[in-house]
């Protein structure tokens, strides 16, 4: 019952999300047709946004063969969804339980903090679960106190996450109606922060003018489509039309799969914003529900998509350019003694998207750019960092991607690591966490009186 609730129900992040929109419609009194529509409708969106990165997914991991084919590259790969598959085999119950009392932990501090946050990703959700299982267990902790003390960390996570982001996303959406909720936001903060100290007086990057005759390329697909293109030719060229054809192709001239996959990820862009449009459109009024009645003035923490369909421009350009800055970090990662970590393309695409849509907010087009590289090097440095915590799977070949896992390991590995004593360790995690919120309330506070008219929670 427990694998039925935690992995089948709320482990589908298209089902979850579902729930909440369901209690919402619910607790609004909604007659049964909307609630049966919004509800279906919420699922179909997340299901339509995941189908559109399955999409995206399969074209770049056959361009990542071809680049790893050119450059003859080898490192750690990371994977969120291969290590903890990997994870499961040993911490699997504390895992699923860590989970839920997280989910029962956010729930409480939305209520009663002043951080009114839901966090919806259920896969992130999971993924930070098995990692703080990992970290805590390898350390020592095992029975209740593993469970107390996990769910209360990841419950903090998940408010206070959407949280310290919250005024950047509001300046990219122009609207206070939804959060980001998604473990890749310290990344996301810095490049907002990186936009706002390089970016004074730089245009937004939806403002680029191009000629009339190249007008064609202000539709964000054509232009999607021949950016990946011409990047599918260069890297096809370069791993040889025989490798293409014997390992990847089927035998299809190299040159027509490039261009093909090439567009491939272009409609898989595009099918991932029509899911964002419909699953914004029904989960947004059908959460003002538990807003009002069971966590008032709450607001759906949602995937990092939800902010793409605001700066299209800004997403591709935020791949792109942290793409660059992991590869370029390569170079530096053995001469400081640590593993190489292999961009992944999937954390680029993902994180570095949104990384150069928070960065164009603050900061134009050189936010964008500069921020979205700030990226890219923290989510080439922390998952290398964090390969000695980790324990047995730090060894296994992959480790967390996104930017929050890697800040949470190392900081709660090196933790356990410099205090024996578990009971010490409980009480500095506490301790830390009410710092955390101090801060976090008072930067509010002060946020509200320069303010006054908006709502930075």
């Amino acid at each position: 019952m427990i694998d039925l609730i935690m992995k089948d129900i709320l482990g589908t992040p298209a089902i979850l999300v579902g729930l909440f929109a369901l209690i919402g419609l619910l607790v609004q009194r909604k007659n049964t047709g909307d609630v049966v529509s919004g509800t279906l409708k919420t699922i179909m969106g997340f299901v339509i946004l995941g189908a559109g990165a399955n999409v995206l997914v399969q074209s770049l991991g056959q361009f990542s063969s071809m680049f790893n084919e050119a450059f003859a590259v080898q490192g750690v790969i990371p994977n969120n969804e291969a290590i903890v598959a990997l994870a499961q085999e040993t911490f699997g119950t504390a895992t699923a339980m860590i989970m839920l009392f997280g989910m029962v932990v956010n729930i409480l501090l939305a209520r009663f903090s002043p951080f009114k946050y839901i966090f919806l990703t259920g896969h992130h959700t999971m993924f930070m679960a098995a990692l703080i299982a990992v970290i805590l267990t390898t350390g020592g902790f095992s029975g209740a106190s593993l469970v107390i003390l996990g769910s209360i960390i990841l419950g903090t996570l998940m408010v206070l996450s959407p949280a310290m982001l919250q005024p950047f996303t509001r300046k990219v959406t122009g609207s206070d109606d939804f959060a980001v909720g998604h473990f890749g936001s310290f990344g996301y903060l810095i490049a907002a922060l990186v936009g706002k100290a390089v970016g004074k007086g730089s245009k937004s990057t939806e403002e680029i003018k191009v000629p009339k005759s190249l007008s064609f390329l202000r539709d964000t697909s054509v232009s999607v489509s021949l950016t990946m293109a011409i990047l599918f030719f260069v890297v096809a060229g370069a791993a040889g039309p025989a490798f293409v054809q014997g390992e990847l192709s089927g035998g299809q001239n190299f040159l027509v799969f490039a261009f093909m996959q090439g567009l491939t990820f272009a409609a898989g862009v595009y099918i991932i914003l029509a899911g964002v449009r419909m699953l914004l459109a029904e989960i947004v009024p059908a959460f003002k529900g538990i807003a009002e009645k069971v966590v008032p003035n709450s607001k759906p923490a949602l995937d990092c998509p939800a902010i793409f369909p605001f700066a299209g421009n800004a997403v591709i350009i935020g791949f792109f350019f942290s793409f660059i800055a992991g590869l370029v970090s390569m170079l530096f990662l053995p001469l400081l003694g640590l593993k190489v970590i292999v961009p992944g393309l999937v954390p680029h695409f993902f994180t570095g998207a949104a990384a150069g849509v928070f960065g164009n907010a603050t900061g134009g087009r050189k936010g964008a750019i500069i921020g979205s590289m700030a990226n890219g090097v923290i989510i080439s440095f922390l998952p290398a960092l964090l390969l000695p915590v980790l324990g047995s799977l730090g060894f296994q070949g992959t480790t967390f991607g996104d930017a929050d896992f890697g800040v949470v390991g190392i900081v709660l590995g090196n933790l356990i690591r410099m205090v024996e004593s578990n009971g010490i360790v409980f009480a500095v995690v506490l301790g830390i966490i009410a710092l955390l919120f101090f801060l976090g309330a008072r930067s509010k506070a002060n946020g509200d009186k320069e303010n006054p008219d908006t709502d930075i929670a």
